[in-house]
């Protein structure tokens, strides 16, 4: 099944934590390209960062949690909290697919 990540940053964090951490947090996201299907920041109206979104098929939810202690970003406070959301696509690319059962 696939899963949401939806990860929320930390508004105190230190800004430069983003730009410093980049390069190793997309290393980290191709290297984990078999369970992290599509990755990218949230913004709000103004446009100011808001955390970000993982589109996951991971085995397990344990291999969810696994994988997002690992990337790069979590051990420095950028973000604040995450949380994991089972998601079905039923319509993509302009067409409706039909959920199984």
């Amino acid at each position: 099944m696939t899963h949401i990540i939806l990860f929320q940053d930390n508004p105190a964090a230190d800004p430069q934590i983003r730009k410093t951490h980049m390069a190793s947090h997309l290393a980290f996201l191709e290297q984990n390209a078999d369970a992290i299907a599509a990755a990218g920041p949230l913004f709000d109206a103004a446009g100011a960062g808001q955390g970000g979104l993982w589109v996951m098929h991971p085995g397990s939810r344990a291999d969810a949690e696994r994988l997002i202690r690992a990337d790069p970003f979590w051990p420095t406070g950028l973000r604040q909290s995450y949380a994991i959301l089972k998601w079905r696509r039923v319509f993509a690319e302009g067409v409706a697919v039909t959920p199984p059962g």
